[in-house]
C-alpha cells in the first residue's frame, strides 16, 4: 500500500474520531474527543495491517483481524456505563459511539471511503442532533423515573397517596433509609401517568410536598 494511501487513512480516521469525540466531550461524558479519535485510528491501522498480511504473505483473512475489533471494542465500552446510587445507568450512547467509531476506523481501514464518511455523518447525527428529539420524547412520556428523598416515612408515604389520588401506577419502588442516624427516607420510583405530561412542569408541582428533601428525574 502506497505511504500517500496510509496517510489518507490515518488522517480520515483522526477525523471521524474527533468529530464524534468532540461531541461526547461537549456533554461531559466518560469517552471524549481522545478516546474517539484512538478508538478510530487503532480500528483502521487493525484493517490496514490485516489487509498488509493477505497481501504480503498470502495468508489468513483480510478480514480476520478487523473482527477482533468489533467484539474487542465492547470491553472499553463497558467502563463507560457506570450506575449510579440512584440506579440511574448512564454512558450507554458513549459505549454504543466508541462501538460504532471502531466500525468506522474499520471502513477507513479497507479503503471504504464513501461508507466511512456517511456513517460518520450518521453517527454525528444521531448522538448529536437527535439527542433534542429524544430528550422531548423522555420529558412528554407517560413513564417518569424518580428518585426522591423526604424527612420521614410519614411523609414519603403521604407522597405516594397524593400520586395514587391523581390516578398515576407505580411500576417499581424501591426505598432505602438513610446511614446517617435519622429517620429520612429515599427511594426511586417508576410511575404510569394517566395521560401524557410536562415531566418539567410536573417535578415543579410535586416538589412542594411537605417533608421533601430531593426530586430528581432519572
Amino acid at each position: 500500500m502506497p505511504i500517500r494511501e496510509i496517510a489518507i487513512r490515518i488522517l480520515l480516521s483522526i477525523v471521524i474520531g474527533g468529530i464524534l469525540g468532540i461531541d461526547r466531550e461537549s456533554k461531559r461524558q466518560p469517552a471524549g474527543f481522545r478516546t474517539y479519535m484512538l478508538v478510530c485510528l487503532g480500528s483502521a491501522s487493525t484493517m490496514m495491517t490485516g489487509y498488509y498480511l493477505f497481501s504480503k504473505y498470502k495468508i489468513g483473512d483480510p478480514g480476520r483481524i478487523g473482527a477482533q475489533v468489533v467484539s474487542g471494542i465492547g470491553f472499553l465500552g463497558a467502563g463507560t456505563i457506570i450506575v449510579t446510587h440512584k440506579n440511574q445507568v448512564k454512558g450507554l450512547t458513549t459505549a454504543a459511539g466508541l462501538w460504532t467509531a471502531a466500525c468506522a476506523g474499520l471502513a477507513v481501514g479497507i479503503g471504504f471511503y464513501s461508507l466511512a464518511i456517511m456513517f460518520g455523518l450518521a453517527i454525528f447525527f444521531i448522538m448529536s442532533v437527535l439527542q433534542r428529539f429524544d430528550h422531548y420524547l423522555e420529558n412528554h412520556s407517560r413513564q417518569v423515573s424518580l428518585y426522591v428523598s423526604f424527612d420521614t416515612q410519614k411523609h414519603f408515604d403521604e407522597f405516594i397517596q397524593g400520586r395514587k389520588n391523581e390516578k398515576c401506577r407505580f411500576t417499581d419502588l424501591r426505598i432505602s433509609k438513610s446511614n446517617e442516624g435519622n429517620s429520612a427516607v429515599m427511594a426511586t420510583i417508576v410511575i404510569i401517568m394517566p395521560k401524557q405530561k410536562n415531566h418539567s412542569e410536573l417535578l415543579a408541582t410535586w416538589s412542594i410536598s411537605d417533608g421533601l428533601n430531593t426530586i430528581e428525574e432519572t
